[in-house]
């Protein structure tokens, strides 16, 4: 569960001769201490190699091709015609052509991503697994429609659905309704109504994303479905190649040069900093972050920042449960982003996370923006130092582990009254 940094046998990249003087035999002319220098070379070399997978699961991932993406669909419109699976969105995709299949965006672990356009509207397809007939089949009692009818067959959905919630995000469910995650349809097509609901339910994104729509900003609503198959809209993601970590061409009121550059920046930044106090304060648990970089993000017209893959989101109870593991040492408690210590008088993990959101996206956002080479977005140096000066301090978990509420209390409203600052800075040059 741990991800950690290849050792220096890793970063050489020698431990490939230990293979090649083993064929030629030198291991062995070398004697027992020769051997086994070789021995160990190879195996950090694997272990290398095993935690860079783990780290990068991308590079393994089965190769995206549109062919095989159309199949995918077709598949999903023959289940459907079938009466297999159900949607809102099936009919658009396999019967009115409104739903357009445009081209694959990538293929990682099973998890399917696909673009398309619908009613003219680019969106993302999103699904956990190929095949409708990956994941697990509903199992509900036969007697529940007979003795009840439709209203003992939901109240059974129900406690399924609770559970299923329970066991991805670790909620409890309130209420006698589904919610958002369940419209409340009845007649024709009911067993693949419930069919294709449970399929969407096993996957954490989707409960996620339904449960958030309407209470979050920072999060993309679920427009849809056809069987297993989800539909969010359609942002362009961040990556570090571009210079502003994200695309700014489609952003309303961007002007050209250092100046706008800045205005940009600083407007991004102070959305990144509405959306960790949100997610801190505004649910009844923390929502973790645990897998912060640009490319899990995007930006609205209005440089709202939205989170666009949430597979690695969690709420504190899951949170807890996750990291609260066995451990030799600390970096046995490390999930990806989120870090906890190790109790080495029980050798357990925390079950409380000791970094942030804050603290991480400090350290994999804000570093790159505000860094000692800022004078590129025509920042006032003052300025410039002070947010380089409080990013660091925001971003080194050394300065958290004093204090940790207070002293991310204290960096959060430095951050925000600094880049306050620059906005007025800018619009007064502008002026």
């Amino acid at each position: 569960m741990a991800r950690r940094r290849p050792g220096r046998c890793g970063r050489c990249g020698r431990c490939g001769r230990c293979g090649r003087c083993g064929r030629r035999g030198r291991c062995g002319r070398g004697g027992r201490g020769a051997l086994l220098a070789c021995a160990a070379c190879t195996a950090g070399w694997v272990l290398a190699a095993a935690l860079l997978l783990r780290a990068h699961p991308g590079v393994l991932s089965e190769r995206c091709t549109d062919e095989k993406s159309r199949r995918i669909l077709a598949a999903l419109c023959q289940e459907y015609q079938g009466g297999v699976l159900v949607g809102d969105l099936c009919e658009d995709l396999c019967v009115a052509g409104q739903l357009r299949y445009q081209r694959c965006l990538y293929y990682e672990r099973g998890k399917k991503v696909l673009q398309a356009t619908w009613r003219g509207r680019p969106i993302i397809l999103k699904s956990k697994e190929e095949a409708f007939s990956s994941f697990q089949p509903l199992s509900l009692p036969e007697d529940a429609a007979e003795e009840g009818g439709p209203d003992a067959l939901e109240a059974e959905l129900h406690l399924l659905v609770a559970g299923e919630v329970r066991n991805a995000l670790g909620l409890e469910l309130s209420g006698g309704s589904l919610g958002p995650l369940w419209p409340g349809r009845r007649g024709r097509g009911r067993r693949g109504q419930l069919a294709s609901l449970w399929a969407l339910l096993q996957q954490e994104e989707f409960v996620l994303f339904s449960l958030l729509q309407d209470l979050s900003r920072h999060a993309l609503p679920v427009l849809g479905s056809c069987g297993h198959f989800y539909a969010v809209e359609y942002l362009a993601a961040g990556s570090p190649r571009h210079r502003a970590l994200f695309p700014l061409e489609g952003a309303t009121g961007v002007p050209r040069g250092g100046r706008g550059q800045a205005r940009a920046v600083s407007d991004m930044a102070l959305s990144f900093l509405d959306m960790v106090s949100h997610f801190e304060d505004d649910f009844a648990y923390r929502l973790h972050l645990c897998d912060v970089k640009p490319e899990n993000f995007a930006i609205r017209n209005d440089f709202t920042v939205v989170a666009i893959d949430v597979d690695m989101a969690f709420f504190e109870p899951k949170m807890r449960e996750i990291l609260e593991q066995n451990c030799t040492g600390d970096e046995d408690c490390n999930f990806f982003d989120c870090f906890s210590k190790c109790d080495l008088r029980v050798n357990k993990c925390g079950a409380e996370r000791v970094n942030s959101n804050l603290q991480v996206i400090c350290d994999k956002i804000f570093r790159h923006w505000f860094s000692s080479s800022l004078g590129r977005w025509a920042i006032p140096f003052p300025l410039q130092r002070q947010l380089r000066d409080a990013v660091q301090e925001c971003a080194d978990p050394r300065s958290m582990a004093r204090s940790p509420p207070r002293a991310a209390s204290d960096v959060f409203w430095k951050l925000r009254s600094l880049l306050r600052a620059t906005q007025r800075e800018l619009q007064e040059a502008e002026e």
